[in-house]
């Protein structure tokens, strides 16, 4: 059961691409964080410090969810792009079933 976790949430994050209702990138998902458009913040664990504690004081600070999951190169590949240290999700159906396989 274990092995099919991470494959589903993987697969969840490509559908959710495919929708267009994800923002990559550090300045555009802070944008969007303070904005509130986005529900779902997923960090790479190979983040660099300073990254992580920024989008997790943003999200703390706007009240949006944020996970700390997946390296960059894993992150990239689920969405059809080169590595990507921050995704965040626009759509709530996506976020809360991302993260409902997650945890």
């Amino acid at each position: 059961m274990t092995n099919n976790k991470p494959s589903s949430w993987l697969n969840m994050l490509g559908l959710a691409s495919r929708a267009r209702k994800l923002v990559t990138g550090e300045e555009l998902v802070i944008k969007a964080i303070q904005k509130q458009k986005v529900h779902l913040v997923i960090v790479s664990e190979d983040a660099s410090i300073n990254t992580k504690k920024k989008v997790s004081d943003k999200c703390t600070f706007y009240n949006i969810p944020y996970i700390i999951k997946g390296d960059r190169g894993t992150l990239g590949r689920a969405i059809g792009k080169d590595e990507r240290v921050i995704i965040g999700i626009e759509d709530k159906g996506f976020s809360n079933k991302i993260s409902s396989i997650i945890e």
